[in-house]
């Protein structure tokens, strides 16, 4: 699944490829992190 990080106000907001908020992140590596988690 594809998704798309978007930085805003200093954290990252995840949203799906429908453009689907997902979650929020302090970092991309916390994003990234949290995906590979739900993935698992």
């Amino acid at each position: 699944m594809e998704f798309e990080f978007r930085y805003v106000h200093g954290h990252v907001e995840v949203y799906d490829a429908a453009g689907r908020f997902r979650f929020s992140a302090d970092s991309e590596g916390e994003a990234l992190a949290e995906l590979n988690e739900q993935a698992a």
